[in-house]
């Protein structure tokens, strides 16, 4: 929904009866793509948003919320994470929170709609600063293929930073996906998909969790954590193993590593998955 004449942009949840908004300033961008329409508007008090097919995709306030719990439960989780490829996550904050980590080698982003990089890189500058890291490959292309066409066994983290299952997303919540991922996966290599509202996406998480078990991960954890700008506040990733255990770090390897984080830290993790979801 565009906003009104009070200068209101309004996203409605249907399945939640419940509606969230931003008090806005200026429209400063509209692109239609192959895949999708993307606007982006300068709000009153939560900075930028980025707005794909009327449903608000990240804001600059409260967007750390997501990258962060999308990325470090996952990568600090496994011993080595040294090969890393993001399906999605064309804003590329979830890239900028993988190449904190000094133990990365490679950090592919495989995003389908390439405007949707080009628009963070002119609106939210601030989450495309390792874009130019050596370590990081930008790829603009289908994230199924590319992962069905990956070398068995050759990555250790896949994090799927997708937006909802519809339109180019859909594919990416599917059982075939999953179980491609699964194959692409070093033993003891750990996948991650957003996986909308522990409040009111329920099936979509048990089926999310089901995939998984399905393609034969081991381990499968769903991990909740605050998120304002998305429907109900509350939001997930889960994460799933393919062998071994998805445990929080030490807090000397958590200070070791040298990142900084404004809400992920060990106690954080800990904490989420202690929560018992669905």
């Amino acid at each position: 929904m565009l906003p009104d004449s009070e200068n209101w942009f309004t996203e409605v949840c249907k399945e939640a009866g419940s509606v969230v908004g931003w008090q806005v300033d200026e429209h400063l961008d509209h692109v239609e793509t192959e895949f999708q329409t993307i606007d982006v508007y300068r709000t009153r008090h939560w900075g930028n948003l980025m707005v794909i097919d009327g449903f608000v995709m990240l804001t600059t306030r409260d967007n750390f919320l997501y990258h962060e719990m999308m990325t470090h439960p996952a990568l600090f989780a496994h011993p080595a994470p040294k090969r890393v490829v993001i399906i999605g996550g064309g804003d590329c904050g979830t890239l900028r929170e993988v190449l904190a980590h000094r133990e990365v080698e490679s950090a592919v982003q495989c995003e389908i709609d390439e405007q949707v990089t080009r628009l963070s890189e002119k609106h939210f500058s601030e989450l495309c600063e390792r874009n130019d890291d050596p370590r990081a490959e930008l790829v603009f292309d289908d994230g199924l293929a590319f992962i069905k066409n990956t070398v068995a066994g050759s990555l250790d983290v896949i994090l799927v930073d997708s937006t909802d299952p519809i339109g180019p997303a859909e594919g990416l919540f599917g059982p075939e996906f999953v179980a491609d991922c699964h194959r692409a996966l070093a033993d003891g290599g750990i996948l991650v998909q957003q996986s909308e509202s522990p409040l009111i996406h329920q099936n979509l998480i048990e089926g999310i969790r089901g995939n998984m078990e399905k393609a034969g991960f081991d381990t499968i954890r769903t991990l909740g954590f605050p998120q304002p700008c998305y429907p109900s506040g509350w939001w997930s990733a889960t994460q799933a193993r393919k062998g071994g255990i998805l445990a929080p770090p030490s807090a000397d390897r958590f200070e070791g590593s040298g990142i900084r984080t404004r809400y992920y830290n060990p106690e954080v993790h800990r904490g989420a998955l202690a929560t018992q979801m669905p």
